[in-house]
Parts: structure tokens; C-alpha cells; sequence
């Protein structure tokens, strides 16, 4: 168990490598209203290195969000577009014939950068999904003969319409495991989309806000390092095993009800991503120490896409997030 001077030694550290949350959220909310629950998932998933999928219908301002906190970070950028016809050696690169010197070359694809947006990446065919598997989980491309590694920090932020939407793809489970959220963006409240109006209204683009950069790549792995360092003590680790533990058999965590509607539970990359993105969000809230209320805040988003239901809990209308709330509200709390 740490002492209570290691907390404080952390605690001063994370409130110096803090220092400049509030301009960042100031320079991106310049160009995005609201959405501050989607714009910190984002940045935890930069400070972990966790990839992020974002759900919802057009025009909830995912594109626009991501491009601004590229733009904030300082980091390189790269768009692409995910349609039916889109080929892997789009994503990643490919091997170009030069006939003048009757040689092959490796061309680099757009997935060679710190911030990739994959955009409606349910609208491309499943071998194009899975072609960015390798550059998610190795960090790492191979063209050709050749292997690259990508650069650092890498980060898939991909968008996605709802599956009910025409000319969608289901993602490959393999594929959604790696991502270490899955946030449901949400449309904005009245006075929100007042706000949008009187922003993004003019036809005149260069009258629009635009953010500053407010840190750079250094400053992120110094973050990083300083991440590593947060407390968390035994109870709270065993807590994030018994969470993402009753998904696979709630009926051994006390909860046989459940069992009928999950075909299969959270892997250890669950586990994994909780224990990282509990604590991200100690970090974010200055703190030095993980407790409980980190694991139950972040939970929801990195357990949505990881739980497969039965037809059975499709039947009653049982959704995911119905489900990981009587697991959090059952499982014990230390």
C-alpha cells in the first residue's frame, strides 16, 4: 500500500502536468459546443493510447472534433474516408513499379500519422476494417517486404453511423476489441444547437472560430509517464477484474439473471483498458490515486462494444448498457 507521502509526491505531479487542461478545453470548445463528454474520452484515449470509435448520426460534429484536437495537440493529422469501395492498400500504403528504374518502392498510406480519422468506418467492407488491425494492435505496417513502424503517438479515432442506417457494416469483433472506447455522441440541447447556429451560420468559413495549439508531442509523453505513476491500490485493481469477471459469468458474481442474455463476455483487454482509462480519468480530474467511482465513471464506454447479447436479450430489449449498470450496481465496491 503507498504512504501518504507517495500520494502527495503524485499528487503534485499530476497537478503540474495538468496545468493546462483548462486552456485545452477552452481552445477546443472555441470550435465545438458542448460534446465534453465525447472531447475527454478522445483525450484519455490520447494520453493511454487507447483507439476510440464514435457513434452517432451525421452532423453531431465527430469530424470536426477530432480535426480541432489535432489541432490543439499539435499533432499530424490524417482523414479517410471509409466507403464500399474503398482497398486496404488505401489505408496503408502500397508497393509502386517505378518503370524508369525497373524498381519496386513502398508507398506510405494515410494511416502514417499521429491522429488517423477513420470516417464511417462501417461503411467499407470488413477487409478494410481489418487491414488497420495490425497498425491498432502493433503499432506497425507492413508493405511489401517491409515492416514500418508508425509514428509516435498513434491514434485510430474512428466515426460511425448507427447499424440501422442504410449501406452500413457490422465491425469484426476482433477489431472493435481494440478499441478502447466506444462513445454514443449525443445530440445537442436546445440552447447548444442555438449556440451551433449563431457559430457555424455564416457562409463565410474564415469568419468561423479556430483553435490554437495549447501542448505538443512532448509535452503528451511527459503526461504519459506521469500516468504510469497514478496509485492504484489492490482493491480497486481487484475491482475492475470483478466488473469485467461478472460479464463473462454474472452468474457466479450473483447475478444468474443475466446469463440467458450474454453469449459472450469482456476479454483481459477489458480489463486492461479499465485499469488504463480509470486512470486517465483520475488524471483529468487532478488527482494522484484511482478510486472506485473512476472504474464505475468509465465503465459504460469501455465495456459497450465488448459484450455480445443473445438473441434473447434482443428479444426483451435488453441493451448493453442496461446490462453493465446492474453489474456495476451488484458487484461490490471496496
Amino acid at each position: 500500500m503507498a504512504g501518504a507521502y507517495d500520494i502527495r509526491l503524485v499528487n503534485e505531479m499530476v497537478e503540474k502536468e495538468t496545468a493546462f487542461l483548462d486552456r485545452l478545453y477552452t481552445e477546443v470548445h472555441k470550435v465545438v459546443v458542448g460534446q465534453t463528454d465525447m472531447i475527454e474520452r478522445m483525450f484519455m484515449g490520447m494520453l493511454t493510447g487507447g483507439h476510440v470509435l464514435l457513434e452517432g448520426a451525421p452532423g453531431l460534429a465527430k469530424t470536426l472534433t477530432v480535426n480541432t484536437l489535432a489541432t490543439c495537440l499539435s499533432l499530424q493529422f490524417s482523414r479517410v474516408q471509409f466507403t464500399p469501395d474503398l482497398l486496404p492498400s488505401d489505408v496503408l500504403g502500397t508497393v509502386i513499379y517505378n518503370h524508369q528504374s525497373a524498381s519496386f518502392s513502398n508507398k506510405q498510406g494515410p494511416v502514417f500519422t499521429n491522429l488517423l480519422l477513420a470516417d464511417e468506418i462501417n461503411r467499407a467492407p470488413a477487409k478494410v476494417q481489418s487491414a488497420l488491425l495490425q497498425a491498432m494492435a502493433e503499432r506497425e505496417v507492413t508493405i511489401g517486404d517491409t515492416t514500418y513502424p508508425l509514428p509516435k503517438p498513434f491514434l485510430v479515432l474512428a466515426t460511425q453511423n448507427p447499424i440501422e442506417q442504410e449501406g452500413t457494416y457490422n465491425l469484426p469483433e476482433a477489431q472493435l476489441d481494440r478499441f478502447m472506447f466506444k462513445i454514443k455522441v449525443e445530440y445537442p440541447t436546445a440552447d447548444e444547437e442555438l449556440t451551433i447556429m449563431d457559430r457555424m451560420g455564416s457562409g463565410n468559413l474564415a469568419a468561423r472560430p479556430t483553435a490554437e495549439p495549447v501542448i505538443g508531442i512532448d509535452e503528451i509523453a511527459s503526461i504519459r509517464g506521469t500516468l504510469d505513476k497514478l496509485i492504484v491500490e489492490e482493491p480497486v485493481r481487484r475491482y475492475i477484474v470483478d466488473v469485467v469477471g461478472a460479464t463473462r459469468a454474472p452468474g457466479s458474481a450473483g447475478l444468474p439473471g443475466l446469463e440467458p442474455f450474454i453469449d459472450f463476455g469482456a476479454s483481459p483487454r477489458a480489463s486492461i483498458a479499465l485499469f488504463q482509462a480509470a486512470r486517465a480519468h483520475a488524471l483529468l480530474r487532478r488527482r494522484g490515486y484511482v478510486s472506485p467511482e473512476d472504474v464505475k465513471a468509465i465503465a459504460p464506454d469501455v465495456l459497450r462494444h465488448r459484450i455480445i447479447l443473445s438473441y434473447e436479450a434482443e428479444a426483451e430489449g435488453k441493451t448493453v448498457e442496461q446490462i453493465t449498470r446492474q453489474i456495476l450496481e451488484h458487484v461490490q465496491v471496496p
